[in-house]
C-alpha cells in the first residue's frame, strides 16, 4: 500500500500517535507523516504510507492553511490553551480597524521567533525538552511568510482568524505576538488545518474510518498517490530509454528552458521515476524512486 492517506487528526493524539494508530491497523511498517500538529490541534495531517515515505521531505515543503481561535485577556508558557497562564491583562475596546491595524504587521514575509514548546532543535536538543526541563533558551527568529491572514469574526475576547502560511510558520506564536501588539496578551485557544500543499479537508478521512475501510478493501482508492502528492512541481516526461538511465541515476538532458527549482519526472507511463532539478541541461536527482 503505497500513497498518502489524508487523514482528519481529532484534537488528543499526537501526530505520531496517528502515525502509531495507522501503521498499526493496516500493518505496515513504514509510515510517517508530514508536518506536525500539535496535540490540541485539528485537521489534515497527511501521512505517507509505504514508498510514498521516501518522498515525505518534499511534502513537507508546501504552504499550509488553518482557522484560528485567538483568545485575548492572557498567555500561557505555551502560547497556547494547553499551557500554564503566565500573564493576565484587560482586553481593550476591539474594533475592526483596531483589529486590522495589529494583523497587518503579520501579513507577507518577516522574521518570526520558535516557541520553547516546539520541535525545533537547538545544540541538538528539542526546544520542548529543554521548555519541559524548565530551561528556555534564545531562539534565533525565522524568516516566514503570510500569504494570507484573514478577520473571520471578533467578540469582547475572541478573534477568528483564517492564515494561509509558509513552512514552519507557528500560528500559536501568531496568537501571542498579536496579543503583545494589542497590548492584552493571547494565547491561542484552537486550530484547525485546512490544506497542507495539495491535501485538503476534503480528501481528508476521519482517524476511525481508516479500520473498516481498510477491511473493506476501500482505502487503498482513497490513496493520493506520489505523483499527485508532488503535483505542485512541474512535471519532466521521459521516454523509455531515458527512463532506464532515470532508475540508474544517469543523468539525461532536459530542455535549456527549465526554470530552475524541483521537478516531478515522469516515465512514459505516467508513473512517477523520481525528484530532481534541472542544472545546467541535465536532471541532477534528489531521490530516484525506481
Amino acid at each position: 500500500m503505497d500513497g498518502v492517506l489524508v487523514i482528519d487528526k481529532p484534537t488528543g493524539p499526537t501526530s505520531f500517535d496517528v502515525v502509531r494508530q495507522v501503521r498499526s491497523l493496516l500493518k505496515l511498517k513504514k509510515v510517517g507523516h508530514t508536518g506536525t500538529l500539535d496535540p490540541m490541534a485539528t485537521g489534515v495531517l497527511p501521512l505517507c504510507l509505504g514508498e510514498a515515505t521516501k518522498v515525505a521531505g518534499f511534502i513537507t515543503e508546501g504552504d499550509k492553511a488553518y482557522d484560528a481561535t485567538v483568545r485575548l485577556g492572557a498567555e500561557t508558557d505555551t502560547q497556547d490553551a494547553e499551557g500554564q497562564v503566565t500573564a493576565r491583562a484587560p482586553v481593550p475596546a476591539l474594533t475592526p480597524a483596531l483589529l486590522e491595524s495589529a494583523l497587518a504587521r503579520f501579513r507577507g514575509p518577516f522574521e518570526q521567533v520558535p516557541p520553547m514548546y516546539s520541535a525545533v532543535k537547538v545544540a541538538g536538543k528539542r526546544l520542548y525538552e529543554l521548555a519541559r526541563a524548565g530551561e528556555e533558551v534564545e531562539r534565533a527568529a525565522r524568516q516566514v511568510t503570510v500569504y494570507e491572514l484573514v478577520l473571520r469574526d471578533f467578540s469582547a475576547d475572541r478573534l477568528h482568524l483564517s492564515v494561509r502560511c509558509s513552512k514552519g510558520f507557528f500560528v500559536r506564536t501568531l496568537a501571542f505576538d498579536l496579543g503583545r501588539a494589542l497590548g492584552c496578551g493571547a494565547h491561542l485557544e484552537a486550530l484547525r488545518r485546512t490544506s497542507s500543499g495539495p491535501f485538503t479537508l476534503a480528501r481528508a478521512l476521519p482517524l476511525t474510518d481508516v479500520a473498516s475501510l481498510a477491511k473493506e478493501g476501500l482505502l487503498a482508492p482513497r490513496l493520493v498517490s506520489l505523483s499527485d502528492a508532488l503535483v505542485d512541481m512541474p512535471e519532466v516526461r521521459v521516454n523509455a530509454d531515458e527512463a532506464r538511465r532515470v532508475s540508474h541515476g544517469v543523468p539525461v538532458e532536459v530542455p535549456a528552458s527549465l526554470k530552475p527549482g524541483r521537478v516531478r519526472v515522469m516515465g512514459p507511463d505516467g508513473a512517477l521515476l523520481a525528484v530532481a532539478e534541472g542544472v545546467g541541461g541535465r536532471l541532477r536527482y534528489l531521490r530516484v524512486l525506481v
